[in-house]
């Protein structure tokens, strides 16, 4: 497995794996051995958050990776209203320095770690001061109870402030084939700054693997079912785009999961994808796009195809949008 590094000094693989879907009691072993099958192919990036579950994908990725202290990489994320007791999940977002701080002892204990290697504010809050925010999360480097800090879904502005107080690792976002929003102000940022790129959801939440169109159903617990981009008539006109990829990837004896990663991995190397799957099979096909070669002219071919595609929809639904601020 290849290796990347994301900021200064935080290597990891090249691929992470993104542990947001595993929290059901019932896989909870299932998900265990995914988890544990991933490093054992070489993947020592790992993604979880307060917010799933709330609190139970960060007890079953902290008990997975329990065996691999000092060999794997975890990330996760603090900044929703949260009660660190309860999970109850009070609605919007809450970065206050007291609400981070009971957060992280929580996630140390859930993750059976003494230190997190790479915490995340998981969405910019808009009534605290990004100043405080990232002097609380230097007060806990100084303390060792984290490494790196990192953003998620910030904006231009917002990284420079927090950077100016506690140096940023990693910026979580979603990016990928049918979401390039990141092109225009914050890469740039990103590269001046010196900070790494985790783009989540590079497969489009599935889409882009090009087992989903317009027939698709999914478990009416599926977060897609409330996405303005997944309804039927937009899977439809967005399949045009799956078809280019289709047709690249029969090109290169791969498949077009495999073409979108490997597109986001040429595009700079400090960028880490972290695609989610609950399938070994899957996993297996992610990590091999890694192996998959493209020539300048297949970037562009494959860049050309994206940028002309007007994608159908809204990444999230709007009340989300709302209660993020996005």
């Amino acid at each position: 497995m290849q290796k990347r590094k994301l900021g200064q000094s935080l290597e990891v693989s090249a691929l992470g794996l993104g542990c947001m879907g595993y929290g059901d009691a019932a896989d909870k072993q299932e998900m265990i051995s995914l988890i544990r099958a991933a490093v054992e192919q070489g993947v020592t990036f790992f993604d979880t958050a307060e917010a799933y579950g709330p609190f139970r994908n960060e007890e079953i990725v902290g008990e997975a990776l329990a065996p691999y202290k000092g060999q794997v990489v975890i990330a996760t994320k603090f900044g929703w209203d949260i009660d660190s007791e309860t999970g109850v999940h009070h609605g919007g977002v809450n970065s206050r320095p007291e609400q981070i701080v009971r957060a992280t002892e929580g996630m140390l204990k859930r993750l059976r770690v003494d230190c997190i290697d790479l915490l995340y504010q998981h969405r910019v809050d808009p009534n605290v001061p990004m100043e405080d925010v990232a002097g609380t999360v230097k007060e806990l480097i100084q303390q060792g109870k984290v490494k790196h800090f990192g953003l998620s879904e910030a904006g231009a502005q917002s990284i420079r402030r927090a950077h100016a107080i506690q140096p940023v690792t990693a910026l979580q976002s979603e990016y990928s084939l049918w979401t390039r929003d990141p092109e225009a102000d914050v890469i740039p940022v990103l590269e001046e700054l010196g900070i790494g790129f985790v783009p989540f959801s590079p497969l489009g939440k599935g889409f882009l693997t090009g087992k989903i169109d317009e027939t698709t159903t999914f478990d009416s617990s599926d977060f897609r079912n409330r996405v303005p981009r997944f309804s039927p008539d937009a899977r439809k006109a967005n399949q045009a785009l799956v078809d280019r990829l289709r047709d690249i990837a029969g090109r290169k004896a791969a498949t077009p999961a495999q073409i979108a990663l490997a597109w986001l991995l040429a595009q700079k190397p400090w960028i880490v994808p972290i695609p989610g799957t609950r399938k070994m099979s899957r996993l297996t096909e992610n990590i091999c796009s890694m192996s998959v070669e493209l020539t300048v002219t297949d970037l562009q071919e494959i860049s050309d195809a994206s940028s002309n595609f007007k994608v159908q929809g809204d990444r999230y639904p709007e009340e989300f949008m709302k209660l993020s601020g996005l």
